[in-house]
């Protein structure tokens, strides 16, 4: 059972670095000018800048790093976060986590989609007007991508307050 409480707990940091990391990458592709406060991402992608060429480079590091840890924690959540959900929860919360790791495909796709984009720009085959276009194609899926998994970590953040304070109420009885 502490094990399963460590595990949420984990859980639950993780919710909040990736909504900071995911929250860089949104404004690295999004702010026209640059980032005030924000020094790792500060002089990152931003089209029409003289210097896009070496922010548009962070912004794939971005997207990889992200991307990498999005799969680790969503392997803990549809691995070793399911199966405490089955074993510690009642069968309607084990079974509304189920239904919420779904989605998880879902947030795969949207940033291989934006790492396919990224590379697209990068490759210097697109014209001027079509590179802009796209890029702001591309910051507006981030945008929504950024809104999908706050929305995601919002519900799972619920499920897994409950489950935690369930476990700590046995514990104590």
């Amino acid at each position: 059972m502490e094990e399963t409480i460590s595990l949420i707990e984990q859980i639950i940091a993780e919710h909040k670095s990736l909504r900071r990391r995911v929250q860089i990458l949104e404004q690295a592709a999004n702010d026209v000018e640059a980032i005030a406060g924000l020094d790792k991402t500060r002089d990152a992608f931003v089209p029409g800048r003289f210097d896009q060429h070496r922010g548009l480079k962070d912004l794939q590091e971005m997207l990889i790093n992200i991307d990498r840890g999005l799969a680790e924690h969503f392997n803990r959540e549809e691995t070793a976060l399911l199966a405490a959900f089955e074993k510690y929860g009642d069968r309607e919360l084990a079974e509304q986590l189920r239904s919420l790791l779904l989605e998880h495909e879902d947030l795969r796709n949207r940033f291989t989609r934006s790492q396919e984009h990224a590379n697209e720009l990068a490759s210097h085959t697109l014209s001027r007007h079509l590179w802009e276009a796209s890029a702001n194609d591309m910051r507006a899926h981030l945008s929504h991508t950024r809104k999908l998994l706050e929305a995601h970590a919002e519900i799972e953040q619920e499920l897994l307050h409950t489950l935690r304070q369930r476990l700590k109420r046995e514990q104590q009885s």
